[in-house]
Order: structure tokens, then sequence, then C-alpha cells
């Protein structure tokens, strides 16, 4: 499990996908979002804004991020 420790209040859910390397770029996250392929908290989420805070855990490609204060 990868782990993002917030420098501010949250990440916005395609940085977080760049940040940990799971993406290459914006648009590649954008694809994947859209295409139902990220879980944030366990339910598929389709923002690619989507802000993510303190304990929230995406998944992808069955890999997980953890996001930290």
């Amino acid at each position: 499990m990868e782990i993002i420790k917030l420098r501010d209040e949250y990440i916005k859910l395609g940085q977080a996908l760049k940040a940990v390397g799971f993406v290459d770029s914006g648009v590649e996250a954008k694809d994947v979002i859209m295409n139902g392929e990220v879980k944030v908290n366990g339910a598929p989420e389709f923002q690619r804004g989507k802000k993510l805070y303190d304990n929230d855990i995406v998944e992808f490609s069955g890999k997980k991020i953890l996001i930290q204060k």
C-alpha cells in the first residue's frame, strides 16, 4: 500500500494517482477514473477532481493508496 502524506487539507484523486506513479499523466488518470477503474473507500469514483482527505483509501488495479494527514 502506498501512503500519501497530505501537505494541505486534501489532494485531488487524479493528483494522488500521479503522485504514486499509478498513472503517468493527467489524461491517463482521467481515462481510468472515467472508465470506473478507481474506487475511493470501496465505492467506484468517476470524478477526477474528487477531494481526498485523511484516512481515505484509493484502489486501482489491485493496488491501494492511503491518504494520511
